[in-house]
């Protein structure tokens, strides 16, 4: 009986009930939240969904992110493996690679005028970096920090990648994809507080065609520009122009269908269940990253407002001929800001047809997001 009762008690000591802290289950119940947005609220499910489970089976488990020197045998958990493809920046850059073919970049063409949009968004980006070394971070890990104003979660994982904050880089990713989730709850009171019911009911006139030439050179020609300016930005800017380039090219439409199908959704599973499987308990619940979520908050709130008011400047200048409301989606969540967008203008005006508009200023905040990384990266010699 001796030796049945011991092997029992050594049974239930193996239990992760035994070894697991009250953190560990704060941080579970904060992963049947997300759950509970991406399932039963439908926000960005298919990024709260492998988010959510990381963070869930992390903090049951930890060994399953636990490095090959962390391990008895010198093998990393299953977790770990797909995390150092974040840390190589390889599945950012895929992510770009679909996004780029999947989104069609004809609004912003058509109206090259929402550059500036995309460009006066990235200024909640700036900002946060200031305030970040005012809250006492070095001057990389306010880099890192503060480029969730662009509520892009691929660039922010490559940037801290790329500046050496790799201690960051859980709590960063998860503020990054948790905004671009809660765009839809963020985003219009700000876009609302700003602009007039007049103003947010302004119809835009339509776009003007777009050839398919001008649609073949746009990414040849960004990639060129931008990538001479700041070659740092090569792994962002040509993954998503080359992406761009499959769908437009109109002759590799079995890479367009792969990059924006089956190679998007699979990084996706693996970006999503290895940034949710940085928030253990340990590494997550601590002053530095109750920081990085104000400050990612903050800045995400002030790109929005200098969208939104850039916007209202060039409604001004161009006699009303712009919605303001477009400028809220110089932030990089792609197509969800743009989105807002449309829904927030609908709301005044249910014929106001707003969402081709508001994609110019997104599809822009995608390339100034990239654009501001190579400018920290720069600014730091990486």
């Amino acid at each position: 009986m001796g030796y049945v009762g011991e092997t029992l008690m050594n049974l239930l000591h193996q239990t992760a009930f035994f070894n697991l802290t009250w953190g560990n289950y704060a941080m579970i119940i904060v992963a049947f939240v997300f759950l509970f947005l991406a399932i039963k609220k439908g926000f960005e499910p298919l990024l709260l969904v492998p988010i959510a489970f990381g963070m869930l089976l992390v903090n049951i488990y930890p060994d399953i992110i636990a490095s090959p020197e962390q391990t008895s045998n010198g093998v990393g958990g299953l977790l770990y493996y797909f995390y150092a493809l974040d840390e190589w920046s390889i599945l950012p850059s895929l992510i770009f690679l679909g996004v780029g073919a999947m989104t069609d970049f004809g609004p912003l063409i058509a109206n090259p005028i929402s550059f500036l949009m995309g460009a006066a968004a990235q200024f909640g980006i700036f900002s946060a970096y200031f305030l970040a070394i005012g809250l006492g971070f070095n001057d990389k890990a306010a880099a890192a920090v503060s480029i969730i104003g662009g509520a892009d979660g691929p660039t922010s994982i490559f940037l801290a990648g790329k500046l050496g904050q790799s201690g960051l880089m859980g709590p960063i990713a998860v503020a990054a994809y948790s905004y671009m989730a809660l765009v839809p709850v963020i985003q219009p009171p700000i876009m609302k507080l700003l602009t007039t019911k007049k103003e947010r009911a302004i119809k835009m006139q339509n776009l003007r065609p777009v050839s398919k030439l001008e649609r073949i050179l746009f990414p040849i020609v960004v990639t060129v520009v931008v990538c001479l300016l700041l070659p740092t930005t090569a792994p962002l800017v040509g993954m998503l122009m080359l992406g761009n380039l499959f769908r437009e090219s109109g002759v590799v439409r079995q890479l367009t269908e792969t990059a924006s199908n089956a190679l998007m959704y699979i990084v996706v599973i693996l970006l999503g269940t290895s940034v949710g499987a940085t928030t253990s308990a340990e590494a997550f619940l601590n002053w530095s990253t109750i920081k990085i979520v104000i400050l990612g908050l903050v800045a995400f709130m002030v790109g929005t407002a200098a969208g939104v008011l850039f916007g209202k400047l060039l409604c001004l200048i161009t006699g009303g001929k712009i919605n303001p409301l477009i400028g809220s989606a110089g932030v990089s969540a792609v197509p969800m800001a743009a989105r807002v967008s449309q829904k927030v203008g609908a709301e005044e005006d249910p014929t106001n047809f707003l969402l081709m508009h508001a994609m110019g200023p997104n599809v822009a905040g995608v390339i100034g997001t990239a654009v501001a990384a190579g400018c920290f990266m720069a600014i730091f010699g990486i």
